[in-house]
């Protein structure tokens, strides 16, 4: 069996509940195997402190450039789908960050001046001997972006007489697809607030597109599910269980504890899900819910307010992992920071608008590259284009020979047109998402809806900062609040570049402090200076005190420190941002937040 477990948005609990069902299961003697494919923020090994015997590096080839040969035609740049590649005064110069490794521009490049050779872009460990179960992590190396390639090689480590349990990256885009594709079942972890359910819709879209039997986990619950309960109804998809709302799970989860050792009541909780995911096994999935969008007001539903601002500073909000209060942050400081805009860069699974409540004035279509198709009609089976496709999107039938490409697993990099050698291959721009310019009653805001299972999040990233940027520019505002996406990959990459400064909400929980590394690390890498808030400070001061350690030591600062506190809880529970839900400790600490971080700016 080859359970997936996903989340839609990080910080839902997926990773514990995955950590834990190995245990509950490998506990009464089942052969259990673990696999963490969030490979941008792996975090299954700080629960389970396993071993590594086993590590193999993941290589793609990628294109190097041999100046000696080059005549600076520039026709790579012209081939580059996803602008890797620019000739300025005869030079080619390659962004690592940007090329996704499809070959195109070897392929075309008339002096063979340029070469496909092995890049390392991570690696995969594995702990065969750990006990009680065999576990394995991919890693993907700070700054690159093609983590769908380290995953498939985490899932070479797939048994089939085992129980794979294969823990998923937050959000519904390319690495996720990868992980649930070929699962038997796919649970989704969820939270019952706005945040939890808006992200659990696009998670089932997902699932359901992949058609693989999907089921709900409910976590943090505390009687006051119903909201996902009726979604759960109305699109056919069940709930496995709930997971109960309880300090002292946080607390355990905090410093690195296994629940079911400590909870005999978890770990019988865990079992009875587990047999309502085994009963999923072989039944048919519900089709898949229609995508929503957000409904446009038109222009004269409100216009902007020109500041008095000459210049202005952005500030990227971001996390490593998920669900570590950062959007609750960002809401926050935007009803205390005048002259602002607000981006919602986390594009993959946007949550901002849930708690700022825009009205839309502007929607636009996102052409995220080209995806391409096979006319039935003129292929003649050659198989060119599968075999020089390097991300296995084509298969070719075995009765027919026609070849047939898969479309969630296509990148649309033009290999394939170039290689089909009587035209067969066409490409169409491929509409993967749109993005909004809205009102609200704390300035404008730019966000954006990447459509379930597409790829290019970071190229949506991009628009949506363009646009932020012009609006800024044009209304005279002091500064641009972005609410970036969690991991450290592709699109963190595109939220970070070029801002002023980053600010990274993190928690106190071994967890948190890994995540909160790599994205120190991602940020030092492009040379942006970082300041640091530690959400739920005092749920575990150890840990806290640590990531002031570190801070020190990558010459950045904590700048503020917000309690634990359930008036958090109850005000996104409410649809409430916590300045409006006014009380309580958290909401004293955002406000001093935005003192001290006006006084930096």
């Amino acid at each position: 069996m080859i359970i997936s477990i996903a989340s839609g948005k990080g910080g839902t609990g997926k990773t514990t509940f995955s950590v834990n069902l190995a245990h509950a299961l490998a506990d009464r003697n089942d052969a259990v195997r673990l696999l963490d494919c969030d490979v941008e923020e792996p975090n299954g090994h700080l629960f389970i402190q396993p071993k590594f015997s086993e590590q193999f590096p993941v290589k793609v080839m990628k294109p190097a450039w041999n100046e000696q040969l080059c005549n600076g035609c520039g026709e790579c740049a012209k081939a580059c789908h996803f602008n890797a590649i620019a000739v300025v005064k005869d030079n080619v110069l390659i962004f690592n960050e940007l090329c996704h490794a499809c070959g195109v521009c070897a392929y075309v490049c008339p002096e063979k001046a340029l070469v496909e050779s092995p890049v390392e872009i991570g690696q995969v460990q594995a702990a065969p001997e750990h006990q009680p179960f065999f576990f394995a992590h991919g890693i993907l190396n700070v700054g690159e972006a093609m983590a769908p390639a380290v995953i498939q090689h985490v899932k070479k480590h797939i048994e089939q007489n085992s129980i794979n349990i294969v823990d998923a990256a937050p959000g519904t885009s390319c690495p996720v697809v990868e992980t649930v594709s070929g699962s038997d079942v796919t649970v989704l972890v969820t939270e019952p607030t706005p945040f939890g359910l808006n992200d659990l819709k696009l998670a089932v879209g997902l699932a359901l597109k992949e058609k693989v039997p999907t089921g709900i986990v409910v976590n943090c619950s505390d009687g006051r599910d119903d909201i996902i309960t009726e979604y759960a109804d109305r699109v056919g998809v069940p709930v496995l269980g709930r997971i109960p709302y309880k300090r002292e799970y946080a607390e355990a989860y905090s410093s690195g504890q296994i629940l079911v050792d400590r909870f005999p009541e978890l770990k019988a909780t865990l079992l009875k899900i587990f047999d309502g995911i085994a009963a999923l096994v072989g039944k048919a999935p519900p089709p898949p819910p229609r995508d929503e969008s957000l409904a446009v007001q038109g222009a004269s539903a409100g216009t902007f307010v020109t500041g008095d601002a000459t210049q202005y500073k952005e500030i990227a909000i971001i996390s490593g992992k998920g669900g570590s209060g950062k959007t609750t942050v960002v809401a926050a400081l935007a009803m205390l920071a005048e002259n602002s805009v607000l981006a919602d860069n986390d594009v993959d699974a946007a949550d901002l608008h849930l708690l700022l409540k825009p009205t839309v004035l502007e929607a636009h279509d996102f052409v995220g590259g080209e995806k391409a198709m096979i006319d039935a009609q003129a292929c003649i089976g050659c198989g060119a284009c599968a075999e020089n496709c390097h991300f296995g999107a084509i298969g070719c039938d075995e009765e027919t020979g026609i070849c047939q490409i898969d479309e969630l697993a296509c990148e649309g990099c033009g290999m394939c047109q170039y290689v089909c050698e009587v035209d067969a291959v066409t490409t169409r721009p491929n509409v993967v998402g749109q993005w909004y310019v809205s009102n609200t009653h704390w300035g404008p805001m730019v966000h954006a809806r990447l459509a379930i299972a597409e790829e290019n999040s970071g190229r949506l990233v991009t628009q949506v900062r363009g646009v932020a940027a012009e609006i800024a520019k044009k209304h005279k505002k002091s500064q641009i609040l972005c609410d970036g996406p969690p991991g450290s990959g592709c699109p963190v990459i595109a939220a970070v570049s070029g801002a002023d400064r980053v600010l990274i909400v993190t928690e106190p929980t071994v967890s948190g402090v890994h995540d909160m590394q790599r994205v120190l690390d991602l940020s030092h890498h492009f040379g942006i200076p970082v300041l640091i808030v530690i959400n739920k400070a005092d749920l575990n001061i150890e840990q806290s005190e640590r990531i002031e350690s570190i801070a020190r030591e990558k010459k950045s600062r904590v700048i503020a420190k917000i309690p634990y506190d359930r008036n958090v809880n109850d005000a996104l529970i409410a649809g409430k941002t916590v300045i409006e839900h006014g009380k309580g400790p958290a909401f004293e600490a955002l406000r001093q937040i935005w003192q001290v971080l006006k006084k930096e700016l």
